[in-house]
């Protein structure tokens, strides 16, 4: 009985320790917050103002979770992301019941069925299409859906590893971003596109200018099948990017060609090239010599730069012609940039792809210069949508982060993703088993490819790009549809 007395005061004393030190926690906290200048909400009312902060800082989560609709939800909702997830986990994509897309949504494709489809041993099939026809190695590119640029720097090592895998196992090429090319990118053994910024990361001399060197090297491993020269991306064009000292690693600065411990400054635009006719001769000296084909990503602003780019095409002679052109939308992702240049800089990829298209073929390259459509196309219909409006590839960041395992946690500028992806911190890294991932991201790819060709198959072609503006219609604002070649009537080529 005695003990049991001991027991009780010794209970009584602890709690009245415990409550002895909250208070005091709560008259510091309150003494703190009274006299500090900084925040106006928490003077007034100490300690409980803290607690507005603690509330705005977990919206962002309890909306995902809790109170956000299934098609709704910016960037990507849940919708898209689930279906990711369930492609990539290998798990069935039917749903039951019915649709919960919202059909009278301004703009939403519906992809026209044929009255009498191909019957199922004719099914919709995507073939290899040869890009850089005029280069000493033309690349026969495998699939319409492929891996977009991602850096090592700003993704980790593990998620570059499972890219390259799982890029590898799909047979779909791998951009490597404007960070260089690592080790990493070349584990899987797959294709690869070498993205050139404007640092010229990995392929630069000691004063940062283009080192026909290093082009070689480069080139000379035979994963790399073609070179990007990158104008500006969807998320920030016209901008240029930092790498803080404290991120440039021994590994990172032996990588990019830059100085350990050192921040790197990106200028804006390649400071050599001032108008088309300098792009173009850049285009065909890489092409000149690496061998490889070789093309450029930019962000449409408005569509006259790009008729007289084709104009000056014409007049040079086809074979000064990009291979390609990679379209990225206004609303491309980044791991961080400026919120005026993310919400309001660029034309949307659904507005300006069909235009580029136009243009293209009214000049008569169409069968010269690829297209390669990129912006928050991450699902089936997002890529058919793109295959109708004319790209020729369509290729994907933020959907293959998905297939990685991506929450969507908003924090890939700050070194704590909590998925591991695009952070440096090691014990995050180690929640990403490039072993496993790989697969999903493999898994992805060919479940997009395979219900890409479902959609074809519906509208009664035998290959995906067969596809033609005719075969979907855009939901107008009255809430009927119309063709999209009404929206976008198709050129014909000149003559």
């Amino acid at each position: 009985m005695q003990s049991m007395f001991w027991a009780i005061e010794l209970l009584a004393q602890v709690l009245f320790f415990l409550l002895g030190t909250g208070f005091a926690v709560l008259v510091v906290l309150y003494l703190i917050d009274r006299f500090q200048t900084h925040d106006a909400v928490r003077r007034n009312y100490p300690v409980i103002g803290r607690f507005r902060s603690l509330f705005s800082n977990l919206g962002e989560f309890f909306r995902q979770y809790f109170f956000a609709m299934d098609r709704e939800e910016l960037p990507f909702n849940r919708a898209q992301r689930e279906w990711v997830e369930r492609a990539a986990s290998g798990h069935g994509n039917t749903v039951a019941f019915g649709s919960t897309r919202n059909l009278g949504v301004t703009g939403t494709p519906i992809f026209v069925n044929a009255a009498f489809p191909p019957v199922s041993d004719q099914y919709a099939q995507s073939v290899p299409l040869v890009i850089g026809p005029t280069a000493r190695e033309p690349f026969k590119a495998r699939s319409i859906f492929n891996l977009s640029g991602m850096s090592f720097g700003a993704l980790s090592r593990p998620a570059v590893e499972a890219l390259s895998m799982g890029a590898a196992k799909a047979g779909i090429w791998m951009n490597t971003g404007e960070g260089g090319l690592s080790h990493y990118h070349l584990k899987g053994g797959g294709d690869i596109v070498f993205q050139i910024g404007t640092a010229k990361y990995g392929v630069r001399d000691a004063d940062g200018n283009l080192s026909d060197e290093k082009l070689c090297e480069v080139a000379a491993h035979p994963e790399v099948k073609m070179f990007e020269v990158k104008l500006a991306q969807g998320a920030k064009p016209g901008k240029g990017g930092i790498l803080p000292a404290a991120k440039v690693s021994a590994e990172i600065a032996a990588i990019r060609g830059i100085t350990e411990g050192v921040a790197s400054i990106s200028p804006n635009r390649h400071l050599e090239i001032d108008d088309w006719d300098d792009l173009l001769d850049v285009v065909a000296h890489i092409r000149d010599v690496t061998g490889k084909p070789v093309g450029f990503k930019t962000v449409v602003g408005s569509v006259e730069p790009f008729d007289q780019l084709f104009a000056r095409i014409v007049e040079r002679g086809i074979t000064d012609a990009p291979d390609f052109i990679t379209i990225d939308g206004g609303e491309g992702g980044t791991g961080a940039a400026p919120m005026p240049l993310i919400d309001l800089v660029g034309m949307p990829i659904r507005e300006a792809l069909p235009l580029v298209c136009d243009l293209r073929d009214r000049h008569g390259l169409h069968d010269r210069i690829r297209l390669v459509a990129s912006g928050k196309l991450v699902n089936p219909g997002d890529v058919a949508w793109a295959l109708c409006a004319g790209a020729d590839f369509v290729t994907s960041a933020r959907g293959f982060m998905f297939s990685l395992g991506c929450i969507q946690a908003l924090k890939c500028n700050r070194n704590t993703c909590p998925t591991g992806i695009t952070t440096h911190d090691r014990r995050l890294q180690k929640g990403l088993v490039p072993e496993d991932k790989f697969e999903k991201v493999a898994r992805y790819a060919e479940c997009i490819v395979h219900e890409v060709e479902t959609i074809a198959h519906s509208v009664g072609v035998t290959e995906p790009r067969q596809m033609g503006r005719h075969h979907v219609r855009l939901v107008q604002e009255n809430g009927r549809s119309v063709p999209m070649s009404q929206v976008y009537p198709s050129v014909q080529p000149s003559v």
